[in-house]
């Protein structure tokens, strides 16, 4: 098979080669029980950083990763939407088969509160933490933490959780997180100056004032002067809020094997960064013609995309402060560094998408990112690196996010329990690297979606809810753009592929409806 890609931006002096086999030689040779700290965006896609072809937003610390490690070009998310993505991260299952494969919003299923109005919302979220979070785990779910926990690994996360709200069940301190603070609820992490974050079970005041999510520009403002916008910038940005307490976890378990889940809120709207770092993208892209001031469930922008791109270079320029502390305390050799995003680049008013070209190599419009199971939508950056142990390059080892959970066991020198995931620690080694037979997907989310990739082949079901029993057949390696439907001229691989969904798909554990669909299956 032909291996080609032109998207990855880098210069490694390697070259990839099928079957998750590096460079055809030896690999790393990894520390015993190794630091891990795992980095996954909001809404980043695959073709949002340098190392993957991005010209335009400078992500030059976690190019210098990827240069050092290895860079996968065909690993997925388990969903294409936040909290579904993170309960198979915790749980190592995908979505046929995990408790929760849709966002549902605790507060939105009170009837009082109409869907409408983004306002109401906010208001009782805020006069009550009962009414925060999203569906939770279910209590007696074992996670990806508690496992590192068993096995001797301090563990935290610092960012966005989204799989329980305050007093659940599923708080993050019940699911094996030791220390948390940032977003319990994933609404309220819409804006980047909040008023109060959580630490642990407590809210926790940032010195922000709470701005409503329906302010706007004050009447007769120039939407074009930046001094229009103050209000919406305050002082206490929450990405730096959340970094302080990052590398302070760092310092306080230099000492022993750590597990960081650092999930951060970029990109994802609204966009909002320091304007000065926002001020170096106009100077470099320009002024920008069409400033938002309507935003929805979003605050007023005057130039999306300089504050996307200044996002995630801000990120990015906290990853090299991170990597120069892990040096400084001598640990950067033995920590496991991993870059990804928890789904695809979202389509509304403050995303500029197309602008960027944030799907890369992949189509990605209004339809084809986030909440799709287009590649644009499932298809993710992701990179490991271990200080100067791995051997440089680039693997095409087709995975998804349940194989973290096995391959973290076997990292921290445990046992996992039974998932729906494979160990990729042989690719990180040079090492023959066990294949998954296929993958697979549900979403039902919009209309309903149905996916599954076997080898360069992925077939995609749309408009599942409505009764569609069509399979579009896609050949990835010829076609990854996914626009030629092959099934008519392959039925045996449309048939093969409909066997899987009928073997993958189980009801939902919870019995949530907004979690399941019912499944069309072709009349032979």
């Amino acid at each position: 098979m032909k291996i080609n890609y032109p998207h990855l931006a880098f210069r490694l002096g390697a070259v990839a080669v099928p079957g998750a086999m590096l460079c055809g030689c030896n690999g790393g040779k990894l520390p015993e029980k190794p630091n891990i700290i795992y980095l996954m965006f909001d809404d980043l896609g695959y073709g949002d950083l340098g190392c993957y072809g991005q010209e335009l937003i400078e992500t030059p610390n976690i190019d210098a990763l990827a240069s050092r490690g290895i860079v996968f070009t065909d690993m997925y998310t388990a969903c294409p939407l936040s909290a579904p993505s993170r309960c198979s991260i915790m749980t190592g299952l995908h979505s046929g088969h995990s408790q929760i494969r849709h966002n549902d919003e605790r507060v939105a299923r009170d009837p009082d509160l109409a869907p409408d109005n983004a306002e109401p919302y906010f208001a009782r979220m805020r006069a009550d933490s009962t009414y925060e979070g999203q569906w939770p785990l279910a209590e007696d779910t074992y996670t990806l933490a508690h496992m590192m926990k068993d096995a001797g690994y301090k563990t935290a996360m610092i960012g966005k959780w989204g799989l329980g709200g305050p007093g659940s069940v599923a708080e993050p301190n019940r699911m094996g997180i030791d220390y948390f603070y940032g977003f319990n609820c994933q609404m309220l992490a819409h804006s980047y100056y909040p008023d109060y974050l959580w630490e642990n079970t407590t809210r926790v005041l940032t010195g922000n004032e709470y701005m409503p999510i329906s302010r706007r520009l004050d009447p007769g403002a120039d939407p074009y002067d930046i001094r229009s916008y103050d209000k919406f910038n305050q002082k206490n940005y929450s990405c730096d809020l959340m970094y302080d307490k990052l590398e302070r976890f760092v310092e306080d378990n230099a000492g022993n094997p750590f597990m960081l889940m650092w999930t951060t809120t970029v990109p994802h709207s609204t966009v909002q960064a320091p304007e000065e770092e926002v001020m170096y993208y106009v100077n470099k892209l320009g002024e920008e013609k069409t400033p938002i001031t309507e935003g929805g469930w979003y605050y007023p922008v005057l130039y999306p995309h300089s504050a996307y791109a200044a996002m995630v270079t801000h990120i990015d320029t906290q990853v090299g402060r991170l990597v120069q502390k892990l040096k400084d305390l001598g640990i950067y050799e033995k920590t496991v560094f991993i870059v990804t995003s928890d789904n695809g680049p979202a389509c509304n008013s403050n995303s500029p998408m197309e602008y960027f070209k944030s799907g890369g190599p992949f189509k990605c419009r209004k339809g084809w990112g986030k909440s799709s199971l287009h590649e644009g939508g499932i298809r993710m950056p992701f990179i490991v690196s271990c200080g100067s142990r791995l051997k440089p390059g680039t693997s095409d080892y087709m995975g998804q996010f349940p194989d973290l959970m096995p391959t973290f066991a076997e990292l921290a020198g445990t046992t996992c329990p039974p998932t729906d995931g494979i160990s990729f620690v042989p690719t990180l080694l040079g090492k023959k690297q066990p294949a998954h037979e296929y993958l697979y997907w549900e979403f039902p989310g919009g209309k309903g979606w149905l996916a599954v990739r076997m080898g360069d082949w992925k077939g995609l079901v749309r408009n599942v809810k409505k009764g569609e029993a069509e399979m579009e057949l896609f050949n990835l390696q010829e076609d990854p753009r996914e626009s030629t439907d092959l099934a008519a001229e392959h039925p045996e691989i449309v048939e093969k592929m409909w066997e899987i969904i009928a073997k993958s798909h189980k009801p939902v554990p919870s019995g949530n409806p907004r979690f399941d669909m019912d499944i069309t299956y072709p009349s032979k």
